[in-house]
């Protein structure tokens, strides 16, 4: 099939050099302006998402090709943004920035199989000539790189009148010069060891958004960025089917502060299934939701939240009595430091054994393959799907059902797994492998045919 999808990329020179503020603020712009806007994420990242979002008003998706086939990236490209005016995709990290020393997964992979224009956001502040040089340097790297446009963040009004001539006349005319943002530090986007912070917990999110939207109008080219955006070719792709189950299941779901890491591609999977999804909070409320057949405890910040996970006794007994009779449950990061013994001091639903703890640094970081030592809830012995970990925490157990393997080949044990469970840090995209969400589903199928005779042979 072929898919019209007006859609540009805002690739960064660099981690840090602005891109997400300038995303948000192109959005909001958007938005404003009362387009119909998608919004993607190069990489494996939850955080970003989320602000995007916020903003338009919809789901914000992922595009990833470690996680991905080529087709399947493709595929989610065209499905997510179909019926949008315009597309925005922001990229991870610097652009050419792929796994170790390679260009793999990276955000100039990721146009290049989507056929996407490029503008790259170049942080301008305490330069000059060497804006030039920056813009050169990658344009040069890789000849056939669909840069196209440039933005200035932490731009002066006056630096960029000059920079935007030197830009039309060194690369003549190759570049376009699309606008600048200046140094706006009442908008600042704060920090935390896995990213932004989530949007969630951005204090006067609407207000900074409405700020950067007010100066992208002033300052951005933003008719530039949609006639670029126009140019885009129609993606190309096979259309990725999923069984539909005839029996419909009810999954609950945590969602609130402390479990919001979820890619909702993911989770739609399980949707096309047949599934329901029900949304509860294990920070307030008392139980799991009834007639559930199975159960997702994503990541999130649960650290940060422990001391009222802890006192939610009522929650914890729920969860870890559904477990003990057999539950199918993905627990994964935040969501498997919930069902150990304790984060911290502060003690959690203790179903599998061991503390979760801080270890102060970034933890098995990145990209893994998992591999099924053992027959589980998600598939038989050896088994495969792509993963990733970012975390601060570990755990005195994190098990070992799976294998987790690196492309410089290291590897290490990890995951509690079973026939009714995975528990554990990394993190996986049932894009990745549908077989995995077939076999989840069909757990929770099970579940409700158990619970279906139990309550006959009750009469």
């Amino acid at each position: 099939m072929e898919t019209v999808i007006p859609r540009v990329v805002l690739a960064g020179t660099n981690s840090s050099c602005g891109k997400t503020t300038v995303t948000c603020a192109v959005l909001q712009a958007l938005v404003n302006r009362h387009l119909k806007v998608g919004a993607f994420k190069c990489g494996p990242d939850y955080i970003d998402p989320m602000f995007h979002s916020r903003i338009i008003g919809a789901k914000s998706s992922n595009l990833d090709l470690f996680f991905f086939k080529e087709n399947t990236l493709k595929y989610l490209l065209a499905k997510n943004g179909s019926d949008r005016d315009i597309s925005v995709i922001e990229g991870v990290m610097g652009f050419y920035d792929g796994i170790g020393m390679t260009a793999y997964a990276s955000t100039y992979e990721i146009s290049q199989v989507t056929q996407s224009p490029v503008v790259l956001v170049v942080a301008a502040k305490g330069a000059s000539l060497s804006v030039l040089a920056t813009i050169q340097g990658f344009l040069n790297f890789v000849p056939d790189n669909r840069i196209c446009g440039v933005i200035l963040n932490q731009c002066t009004a006056m630096s960029y009148a000059v920079l935007a001539k030197e830009i039309q006349t060194h690369f003549a005319g190759k570049i376009r010069p699309l606008g600048f943002l200046p140094v706006m530090p009442k908008c600042s986007l704060e920090s935390r060891h896995l990213g932004l912070i989530t949007a969630a917990e951005v204090q006067g999110l609407r207000e900074k958004l409405q700020i950067l939207a007010e100066q992208a109008e002033q300052t951005l080219d933003l008719d530039g960025l949609l006639a670029l955006a126009a140019e885009a070719p129609a993606v190309s792709c096979e259309a990725v089917k999923l069984p539909r189950n005839p029996q419909s299941v009810r999954i609950a779901v945590a969602c609130d502060n402390a479990f919001c890491f979820y890619y909702e591609d993911s989770l739609d999977v399980l949707r096309e299934m047949g599934a329901e999804l029900v949304s509860f909070s294990p920070l307030s409320d008392t139980e799991l939701p009834s007639d559930i057949h199975g159960l997702y405890l994503g990541g999130g910040y649960p650290e940060l939240y422990a001391k009222e996970l802890s006192e939610n006794l009522s929650m914890l007994s729920s969860v870890k009595a559904a477990l003990e009779l057999g539950l199918p449950c993905i627990a994964e990061c935040g969501g498997f430091m919930y069902l150990t013994e304790s984060i911290g001091e502060f003690p959690m639903v203790g179903f599998l054994a061991g503390r979760s703890f801080d270890n102060g640094k970034l933890t098995r970081f990145g990209y893994v393959n998992l591999k099924a030592s053992n027959d589980t809830l998600l598939g038989k012995a050896g088994t495969e799907i792509a993963a990733h970990e970012f975390h601060h925490w570990d755990s005195e157990n994190p098990g070992n059902s799976f294998t987790a393997v690196k492309t410089s080949g290291k590897s290490w044990g990890c995951v509690h797994a079973a026939q009714r469970l995975y528990a554990g840090y990394p993190h996986f995209h049932f894009c990745s492998n549908p077989d995995f969400a077939v076999n989840f589903y069909n757990a929770c199928v099970k579940e409700k045919y158990k619970e279906k005779y139990k309550g006959e042979t009750a009469l």
